[in-house]
């Protein structure tokens, strides 16, 4: 069963399970989200509007999280 793809709906508590590999990017993004609580619960979209990112840069950021956690 193939895994489904990284999308900005997903928490970052379901991403890091599933794609372990996704902390290092996030963290390169400045979403030092592994370990905070809210994280949990919060979607991907909702950190990064929180951290400051433009549409631009969450859709860049989702890019790379494709490309080097999901495969």
């Amino acid at each position: 069963m193939a895994q489904e793809k990284i999308n900005k709906d997903m928490t970052f508590g379901d991403l890091l399970r599933q794609f372990p590999k996704a902390g290092p990017i996030l963290m390169g993004y400045g979403m030092h989200c592994i370990g905070c609580h809210i994280a949990v619960t919060e979607t991907i979209e909702q950190g990064a509007r929180a951290h400051g990112m433009d549409d631009a840069m969450i859709q860049k950021m989702m890019q790379d999280l494709n490309l080097k956690a999901a495969n």
